[in-house]
């Protein structure tokens, strides 16, 4: 029996959490139904979608060009700009720039940039006191997990499960009301935001022309992150950058459509450089651009279309395999279709090997993506990918199972084989059971069905056989 890895060992603990196929269920049927009720009203979203691709593709096209426009635009209002190649660079420079300034806590806006590089850990090690202010990213804080979705980074969590959490670390009095927790929550956070002395936030867009920052959020955490605290740090992956307003204009609808099926969220910031005036915005800016993989990405002609991801989750949310085992049981901090193609294209073919085969391929993932990424062709390029890398024996075996398939007789027997196989596997309830658990490692629960007793070809030929 081969010893079941690390993505087995989760994928049989995710499917047998009742509380988290609950949790998926309820999130992803609620954005599925909220983005298609407001798709059916508009009459204009392939055109959208088509649009929005073409603005992604024109800046990746000359990425350097715009993003040394971005930086003189920044620079030109008042922020100050620094590049960095690993997350080891954002964090130092974090760190140097507290010290320099005797910053001690740092309030946090939602980022999936500074969780794909775990910069809150190498924070707290250094001392400084940080804060998630996101609803989601506060309660996986709590409990030490990183996002299960790029929207909704507690999906994994139901409402009972998150009242509990705060019974127990906050002290609260049982509650599974979700305006009661989110008063709580609120209660304790406001005097963080009004004692911070740092903020570090994402960026969801940043314009080339002009150095605008533009965040979306539904909360209102962010835009007291990026304006409370004496300054404001703005981590962004170089793929963030658009050209103008006129393609930011495309961008922002179409993403709260994907991401959270609204026209637009609650709240929408633009912030170009820091405070004019005492008490009107941070004293100082800094926009952090992070290369870490994208540059690598981009010079693959196969897999650079990836950059295009606005990061809505929309492929998570229609995965039937994702909607199923959630994002914990992905190796790294992005998950679903998004995530299989990112491992594999930002850190390599081995980490993404047993994830690449989390895909039915139904197609799903690619026709809702906002930015019409072929996501089931970049999984299926990954496995091309792979199988040039499978040993000889297992590719000549493949080869030659291949050539006896091909023709009549050879695919005859192996069916004949096969149902032979699977009559002696049959378990009590009459399912083909015992033998693929004992086989190939699948695990409780997955059965076939008995064999029949006549193969559907042989009784479709059977007439003109006499």
């Amino acid at each position: 029996m081969t010893k079941p890895n690390l993505f087995d060992l989760n994928l049989d603990r995710a499917l047998r959490n009742r509380f988290l196929q609950l949790a998926l269920k309820r999130a992803t049927g609620a954005f599925k139904d909220l983005r298609s009720g407001i798709i059916n009203d508009l009459e204009n979203f392939e055109e959208l979608r088509q649009r929005a691709k073409e603005a992604k593709d024109r800046v990746l096209g000359r990425l350097d060009h715009y993003l040394t426009r971005l930086e003189a635009s920044v620079t030109q209002a008042g922020g100050r700009v620094f590049w960095a190649s690993t997350g080891d660079e954002v964090a130092r420079y974090i760190l140097t720039l507290a010290r320099a300034k005797g910053l001690k806590s740092v309030v946090k806006g939602k980022s999936m940039t500074t969780e794909e590089i775990g910069l809150n850990p190498v924070l707290e090690q250094a001392g400084l006191e940080v804060l998630e202010t996101d609803l989601g990213e506060y309660i996986i804080q709590l409990v030490g997990e990183r996002p299960s979705h790029l929207i909704v980074p507690a999906v994994h969590k139901t409402r009972e499960e998150t009242a509990r959490l705060f019974q127990k670390k906050l002290g609260l009095a049982y509650t599974d009301r979700p305006e009661e927790l989110t008063r709580a929550v609120r209660d304790r956070l406001r005097g963080r935001f009004l004692s911070a002395d740092l903020g570090v936030t994402g960026v969801n867009f940043a314009v080339a022309e002009t150095g605008t920052l533009v965040l979306l959020e539904n909360e209102g955490n962010i835009r007291m992150s990026s304006t409370l605290p004496r300054i404001h740090v703005a981590v962004m992956g170089l793929e963030k950058v658009v050209a103008d307003f006129r393609d930011l204009a495309v961008l922002l609808q179409i993403l709260p459509i994907s991401a959270t099926g609204q026209r637009l969220p609650s709240y929408v910031s633009f912030i170009t450089g820091p405070g004019r005036h005492p008490g009107e915005g941070p004293e100082e800016l800094h926009l952090i651009l992070y290369d870490g993989y994208r540059t690598k990405v981009l010079a693959d002609p196969d897999f650079r279309q990836v950059l295009r991801c606005l990061r809505c989750g929309a492929c998570l949310n229609f995965c039937p395999v994702y909607r199923r085992i959630g994002g914990h049981t992905y190796p790294w901090t992005y998950s679903g279709p998004i995530g299989v193609v990112l491992t594999a294209a930002a850190r390599g073919l081995e980490e993404a090997r047993d994830i690449v085969g989390a895909s039915t391929l139904c197609r799903a993932c690619g026709q809702v993506c906002p930015v019409m990424i072929d996501l089931p062709e970049l999984i299926l390029e990954a496995r091309r990918r792979l199988a040039e890398q499978t040993p000889a024996g297992p590719a000549r075996a493949f080869d030659l199972a291949a050539h006896c398939l091909a023709t009549p007789a050879g695919f005859d027997l192996a069916a004949r084989g096969l149902s032979a196989a699977a009559g002696a596997m049959i378990d009590r309830q009459g399912l083909v059971r015992r033998g693929p658990e004992k086989i190939w490692g699948l695990g409780e629960g997955r059965r076939l069905p008995r064999p029949a007793e006549e193969p559907f070809r042989r009784s479709l030929f059977k007439g003109d056989e006499k």
